[in-house]
């Protein structure tokens, strides 16, 4: 088949390989604009451009997908089937039905739940046991197409969300490939979702990073690990506001207020929770780069009796 792939970052970049290892061709790359990124907002290409010129395919960057000159552009590859993942622009009816097979998409959930647009966090910060990838039909309505095939991948009780985003990306691309042969064959199958068990995975806000420490430390531990590497959980100490990166939930009752410092010393940074007791293992003063406990320690001491608070 002549397929045209749609994507953006770094999650969509094992789909793209498998596409150009398989035996169907790779018509063009459609992805979003150069732009600033990284704490020097240089102007750069997205990960999938980057694969995709370093494979000499051709590379579509619409600023908008809703103009006439970029369905006339799509309409011209005369594409079998289009692969979405991650793209970043919301796609009009008319460009769906350009190609003769429609488009399919990559989804990192088990859909119907966490329909939107930050599903791999979402699922570490619910604290689930499991997620996985969904290959769906794609329709106007926001991941609600039916589905074509399934991958179920355990989440580790430490993972972040970019380790278990690393994973999902590669079976989600191995999914993919199947799939394809599967649609080329005539042999694939499409189930329609339940509604009624439908849940959203909204993009990731400020108020997200918020720590309440009177919650359990489950529920502060997966916070943390569900928003590294961006866009943080954070407290504050002393009026300055301190990343946190990684953490463990540790042993013991704490009989002390949430968010209080009941050890700080070494290799250890132990804080009192709502329901018990959690130790931050990496963490990042403002303006500093990410550092150990005990790194931290040796240039940011913190007192026991110290309160941590969600804010200034």
């Amino acid at each position: 088949m002549v397929v045209v792939f749609f994507g953006t970052p770094a999650f969509a970049v094992p789909t793209l390989e498998a596409l150009l290892r398989s035996s169907h061709t790779v018509a063009a790359v459609v992805t979003q604009p150069d732009r600033p990124r990284g704490r020097g907002q240089k102007t750069t290409a997205s990960p999938v451009k980057e694969a995709a010129v370093a494979a000499n395919i051709a590379v579509l960057q619409p600023a908008s997908v809703k103009t006439p000159e970029f369905a006339a552009e799509l309409s011209a590859l005369h594409a079998d089937i289009a692969v979405v993942a991650a793209y970043g622009q919301i796609l009009t009816q008319q460009l769906l039905d350009t190609p003769r097979l429609g488009m399919i998409n990559v989804h990192a959930s088990l859909l119907p739940r966490y329909r939107g647009a930050a599903p791999v966090h979402r699922s570490i910060i619910n604290g689930d046991a499991e997620t996985g990838v969904t290959i769906m039909r794609m329709v106007k309505a926001l991941d609600a197409g039916a589905m074509i095939a399934v991958v179920r991948v355990p989440i580790g009780a430490e993972q972040t969300s970019d380790e278990l985003e690393r994973e999902l990306a590669t079976a989600g691309a191995q999914l993919l490939a199947a799939t394809l042969e599967d649609i080329a064959a005539g042999r694939h199958h499409e189930t329609p979702q339940n509604e009624l068990d439908a849940t959203y995975a909204p993009k990731l806000t400020k108020e997200d990073s918020r720590i309440e420490w009177d919650w359990t430390t489950a529920r502060i531990h997966n916070r943390i690990r569900g928003l590294h590497p961006q866009p943080h959980a954070v407290t504050f100490a002393h009026g300055k506001r301190l990343i946190l990166h990684r953490s463990r939930a540790s042993e013991g009752m704490a009989t002390l207020k949430g968010g209080t410092i009941l050890e700080a010393a070494g290799d250890r940074i132990r804080v009192a929770t709502g329901d018990g007791v959690i130790d931050l293992l990496e963490l990042q003063a403002e303006g500093k780069r990410p550092m150990s406990a005990r790194d931290f320690l040796a240039g940011h001491p913190l007192t026991p009796g110290t309160v941590l608070l969600p804010s200034a």
